[in-house]
């Protein structure tokens, strides 16, 4: 498996939607922001003015490209899309409700029926990743929760944390006294 490039960028997960309001499994079912996601979306959009950004690459799905479209727009720079930055493929877990399987999914114990293995989903996000950091950064990735679990693990920090939707992360490589760092931008009101 390729490392993550050891290239400081920004993260933004897509703002709410329905289906995170009710802890519902999306995978890559395309369920629209809904108005607390918009909403969350223009506060990440404000947040991330004066950070220097100069390129956001997003997910092909509706949730991650509308968010990645109101900073865009916000920024003044226009939106990559990479589809394989999309959220991973849950199988017959799409719309179910997030349970024990999902662990067990990280662990590599067990794949729900047509789900993408969490094995390929971290090759992937890396790969996506790495591509979007090769440009003039800092860059800004608009992705996904079980995308973003899949890169944490690929940096050696705990998998299984859930991300708040729409909080930009500053991610930071490893130096000489620590490991990869994360730190989200102070939202406004």
């Amino acid at each position: 498996m390729t490392d993550p490039n050891p290239i400081p960028f920004w993260f933004l997960r897509h703002g709410e939607t329905d289906w995170n309001a009710r802890m519902l499994s999306q995978g890559q079912v395309d369920i629209p922001l809904n108005s607390v996601g918009l909403a969350q979306a223009g506060r990440a959009a404000e947040a991330l003015v004066g950070q220097g950004i100069r390129s956001i690459h997003a997910s092909t799905l509706g949730r991650a490209r509308v968010t990645a479209e109101i900073v865009a727009a916000r920024l003044n720079l226009p939106v990559n899309l990479d589809p394989e930055l999309m959220e991973c493929a849950f199988g017959v877990q799409e719309g179910q409700e997030m349970s024990g399987w999902f662990q067990d999914w990280i662990d590599g114990i067990t794949t729900p029926e047509g789900a993408e293995p969490f094995a390929d989903l971290r090759a992937r996000a890396v790969r996506a990743i790495n591509r979007a950091t090769a440009n003039p950064g800092p860059v800004l990735v608009v992705a996904h929760g079980a995308l973003w679990r899949a890169f944490r693990q690929a940096t050696g920090l705990e998998a299984n944390i859930r991300t708040p939707n729409a909080l930009p992360l500053w991610v930071e490589p490893p130096a000489a006294d620590r490991g990869w760092r994360l730190t989200p931008a102070e939202l406004g009101a």
